[in-house]
């Protein structure tokens, strides 16, 4: 273990926390603002992580030029969300508004992750200041708290590409500049720009400015944190819908495309694979739910019907977790296909969570290739991706993944099955934390919230969150003994 450079993981780590204060400080003034007893605590948490942040900064060292492997990446990463969510826990527990350290950490890691899956049961009572942090920790989260400190810290040298690759999402990490600096520069301007045009939206509609910045914040994050225990629901707005709809389905893009729009090249978004299986996708189930409901009765209203169906099914592809109602209500065939939903999600490279679309993609081409192989066994027949030839070593290591994450969701319903969840609640919990998505099914769907499962469960749950969030091998690959070796 003393190959390791630990001291450039500390020093990242203690930026990264100065940076969360500072975060903490902007949730603080909203409190202040608003007259409320939490801001104490609040203070106290963004004073404890400021000055932890400086001391773990002062046990590094300024060397950022000294390479870094994968090993350290992988470390590093894994690392600051754990310990990030650990002082982000802070004020809702120095506050006494979630008053069980299980249940503060589960809330946090859970925004940090963009699960949005929650423990509270009053989100309406709760202090303006907590929820508006409650907001940031996912619009941080959304876009990854690596990519946001490469942006802002020059200082990581050559070692920028390592921790972007341990963080981001997709098969391939598709940059539009040499420079990874540069591509975390642009990706954050473009989810701040994004995030503001949505924000003037909702505030223009039924919400008022607090809840229009809480909602912008975990929208485009895809993390589905809101302001009110009955979501989207509470204001019973097809304006809020349509909005929203448009703006999860953004967060589901992958970002380097949305570049490439905003610079004016559109082709590059359209003639991509992974967007139009990820927008036919959407239209599809759409269809077939508005349909359904219809057909059975459910719904008489076309409109209305189509409405719902697409704000469902793009907040589920998503992983985004709003509702605009309980679809629990409409019967096993329905969340049977939003259970297909939170496995896919949407395109690498987004702020969605999953396996990602582009993954489905080349195993179904996979799998037609296997089938010509039978026919033609010599010939070479490889799997392409916007016309290009997808490596085979890509191909493996997709396999790989598949059978890892389809493993550990078979392993998460015994494990939580025996640790008293009932099925139908295990199996929610597992595919809802494991993917980021957030809504749970049974008894956790139906009341909205986790806070009734056991303790040991959450901290299992949070593990999967992570494990999800950073695409299984980077946390994995920490358990296994040739990790710590020479």
């Amino acid at each position: 273990m003393n190959n390791f450079n630990f001291r450039f993981i500390f020093k990242t780590i203690g930026f990264l926390l100065i940076i969360e204060s500072l975060f903490m400080m902007v949730a603080t003034v909203v409190s202040f603002y608003w007259h409320e007893a939490a801001g104490d605590a609040m203070l106290i948490s963004s004073t404890i992580t400021f000055f932890a942040g400086i001391f773990i900064r002062l046990i590094g060292t300024d060397d950022y030029e000294k390479p870094i492997g994968k090993r350290e990446s992988f470390l590093v990463v894994s690392l600051t969300w754990v310990i990030l969510s650990a002082f982000g826990m802070l004020p809702f527990y120095l506050s006494g508004a979630i008053p069980d350290i299980s249940n503060a950490y589960f809330e946090t890691m859970s925004g940090f992750s963009t699960t949005g899956a929650s423990i509270l049961t009053d989100i309406d009572s709760m202090p303006k200041g907590l929820l508006f942090w409650r907001s940031i920790t996912q619009w941080i989260g959304g876009i990854g708290i690596i990519v946001f400190a490469l942006a802002i810290l020059p200082m990581l040298g050559g070692n920028a590409s390592v921790l972007y690759d341990a963080e981001t999402t997709g098969i391939v990490h598709e940059r539009f500049t040499p420079r990874v600096t540069q591509v975390a520069k642009r990706l954050w301007l473009i989810y701040i720009f994004v995030t503001l045009i949505l924000f003037f939206l909702l505030w223009v509609g039924p919400m008022d400015m607090f809840d229009a910045a809480c909602h912008a914040l975990t929208t485009l994050s895809t993390g589905g944190y809101s302001t009110k225990q009955a979501s989207i629901a509470y204001w019973d707005s097809p304006y809020l819908e349509y909005v929203l709809s448009v703006f999860m389905f953004i967060g589901g893009t992958n970002f380097a495309l949305i570049f490439f729009l905003l610079k004016g090249v559109p082709k590059r978004l359209l003639k991509d694979e992974e967007f139009r299986w990820y927008g036919a996708i959407c239209l599809i189930f759409s269809v077939i739910i508005a349909g359904s409901l219809i057909l059975s009765g459910q719904m008489d209203d076309v409109g209305y019907a189509l409405r719902t169906s697409v704000f469902q099914v793009i907040s589920i592809i998503t992983t985004t977790g709003f509702t605009s109602i309980d679809y629990m209500g409409w019967g096993a065939f329905y969340i049977f296909l939003l259970c297909l939903l939170m496995l896919f999600c949407a395109c690498a490279g987004s702020t969605s969570g999953g396996i990602k679309i582009v993954r489905i993609i080349v195993l179904f081409k996979n799998a037609i290739n296997e089938f010509k192989r039978q026919v033609h066994p010599n010939a070479i027949l490889p799997v392409r991706l916007n016309g290009q030839v997808v490596p085979i070593d890509i191909v493996t290591k997709i396999l790989a993944f598949m059978f890892l994450y389809l493993a550990i969701l078979v392993v998460s319903f015994l494990i939580l099955s025996f640790m008293g969840l009932e099925f139908e609640e295990s199996i929610g919990a597992a595919i809802s934390c494991m993917g980021n998505v957030g809504p749970g099914l049974g008894d956790i769907g139906h009341s909205g919230h986790f806070n009734n499962i056991p303790a040991v469960s959450k901290w299992y749950l949070c593990f999967l969150m992570l494990t999800g969030r950073l695409e299984l091998f980077t946390v994995l690959s920490l358990f296994m003994p040739a990790f710590w070796k020479r």
